[in-house]
C-alpha cells in the first residue's frame, strides 16, 4: 500500500488498550478562531474548543495519499495551513481518539473503517455533519449509521489473491472458496495478515465470521492445520512472503485488495487475480472530530475528500474505489479490479461488540 507523503507530527507513544498497537499523539491547537463559511451543515464549535487561527489538522492513517498538487489547490482554495497526523492504521486512529477525546488531536479524521466505526461512534469521538457532495443513494449504500457522524469516502474489497503463474506451473486449480482453502492440495500456499495488528487482517478475520457464523474458531483451526502463515502486517504477506509481488516469496496465496491485480498489470496482463468468493467490503470513512478547534474547516475537507478531483484521485493513490460512483475509474480496474457480488458483510454493531474478543480467540487459537 502507498505511504503517506504529507509530512506528519511527531507525537508521544501511549499505550492502547487490549491490542497493545503502538501510537503516538500530538498537542491540540489553541489560537484564535477563524470561522471561514463552509459548505454543508457543520458542527458549532462548543465552548472549551480551542480556536484554529486558520489551521486544520487531519488525523489520519499511515496509508492516506492524495496528489500534492490537490492538497495544495485546498490549502490555497480554503485558506487553511493544513497538518497531517498519521498514527499508524485504522485501528490505531481510532484508539488515539479515543484516548485523547478529552484533548482532540485534530479537526478532523479520515480513514476509520467499518471494523472500528463503531468504536468510534459509540465513544462519541466524532460530531454529526452531513456532507452535501456525496450523492444521497451513495451515502445511504455504504453509511455506517443514521447519525451523519461518518461520512463514507471510499471502499473496496479485501479479498485473496493469487499467482496464477504459479498455479499454472503446478498444474494446480487456483481455490475459489474459503471452504476450498482448507483442502490438503492447498496445504502451505496461504499467507494472511495478523488481525490484531492489520486493518486487512481484521477484515478477513471479520470474513470469516460473516461467511461461518459461530463455527469460525474451527474454521481457522482448519486453517493453521493446513499451514496458514500469519504476518504481521498487509507488506510483509504480499512484499515479502506472496510469490506473485517484486518480492517473489514462497506462498501463491495472499490476503489483500480485488484492486491487486491492476496494479501488477505487465503488457496488457495481470500475473494475479483476486479471489471474488472471499471478500470483505471495506468503507473507510471521514468525520468532525469532537471538540475540534475548526469544525467549518473539517467540514470544507469532508467536501474537498468527495470533490470530484479527489474521488478520482483515489484509485491510484489509495488502491480503494471512490464513494461517489459515478467517478470514472482507471481504464485497467475494470478488466483487473472488480468488486466482488457477494462479499462477506458484519453489522458495524457486531463487530464493535465482539472485535477485541473475537481477536483474543484468534490469538490463542492461531498463534498462541
Amino acid at each position: 500500500m502507498p505511504t503517506i507523503r504529507r509530512t506528519t507530527l511527531a507525537v508521544a507513544a501511549a499505550a492502547v488498550g487490549s491490542l497493545a498497537l503502538a501510537s503516538c499523539v500530538a498537542s491540540p491547537t489553541a489560537t484564535p478562531a477563524n470561522t471561514p463559511d463552509a459548505p454543508g451543515q457543520t458542527p458549532a464549535a462548543t465552548s472549551q474548543a480551542p480556536a484554529s487561527n486558520g489551521k486544520l489538522t487531519v488525523v489520519t492513517h499511515d496509508s492516506f495519499n492524495l496528489g500534492e498538487e490537490l492538497i495544495a489547490k485546498f490549502e490555497a482554495d480554503s485558506g487553511l495551513d493544513v497538518t497531517f497526523v498519521a498514527p499508524g492504521d485504522a485501528g490505531t486512529v481510532t484508539n488515539q481518539l479515543v484516548l485523547t477525546k478529552d484533548s482532540p488531536l485534530g479537526d478532523v479524521v479520515f480513514g476509520i473503517d467499518n471494523t472500528f466505526a463503531g468504536r468510534a461512534l459509540d465513544e462519541g469521538v466524532v460530531a454529526p455533519y452531513e456532507a452535501t457532495t456525496i450523492p444521497a443513494a451513495d451515502a445511504e449504500a455504504l453509511k455506517a449509521d443514521d447519525s451523519h457522524r461518518l461520512t463514507p469516502i471510499d471502499f473496496g474489497d479485501v479479498c485473496l489473491n493469487a499467482d496464477t503463474a504459479w498455479f499454472e506451473a503446478n498444474g494446480k486449480a487456483i481455490p475459489a472458496t474459503l471452504d476450498d482453502l482448507v483442502k490438503p492440495e492447498y496445504k502451505d500456499l496461504l499467507v494472511v495478515s495478523n488481525p490484531a495488528s492489520s486493518s486487512p487482517g481484521l477484515a478477513f478475520l471479520t470474513a470469516t465470521v460473516g461467511a461461518k457464523g459461530e463455527g469460525w474458531v474451527d474454521y481457522w483451526k482448519q486453517l493453521k492445520d493446513n499451514g496458514v502463515l500469519v504476518a504481521k502486517d498487509w507488506t510483509e504477506a504480499y512484499s515479502v512472503q506472496f510469490s506473485g509481488s517484486a518480492g517473489k516469496g514462497p506462498r501463491p496465496l495472499v490476503l489483500s485488495y480485488s484492486t491487486s491485480p491492476a496494479f501488477e498489470v505487465v503488457d496488457g496482463k495481470a500475473p494475479t487475480q483476486s479471489l471474488l468468493g472471499t471478500c470483505f467490503r471495506q468503507v473507510e470513512y471521514a468525520g468532525v472530530i469532537e471538540g475540534a478547534a475548526n469544525p467549518e474547516g473539517a467540514g470544507e475537507f469532508i467536501e474537498f475528500l468527495l470533490s470530484p478531483e479527489v474521488q478520482a484521485d483515489i484509485p491510484g493513490e489509495m488502491y480503494m474505489y471512490p464513494a461517489v460512483r459515478s467517478t470514472e475509474l482507471p481504464a485497467e480496474w475494470v478488466q483487473f479490479a472488480p468488486l466482488s457480488d457477494n462479499p462477506f458483510t458484519v453489522p458495524a454493531t457486531e463487530i464493535a461488540e465482539q472485535r477485541d474478543s473475537w481477536i483474543r480467540t484468534w490469538t490463542s487459537t492461531v498463534v498462541g
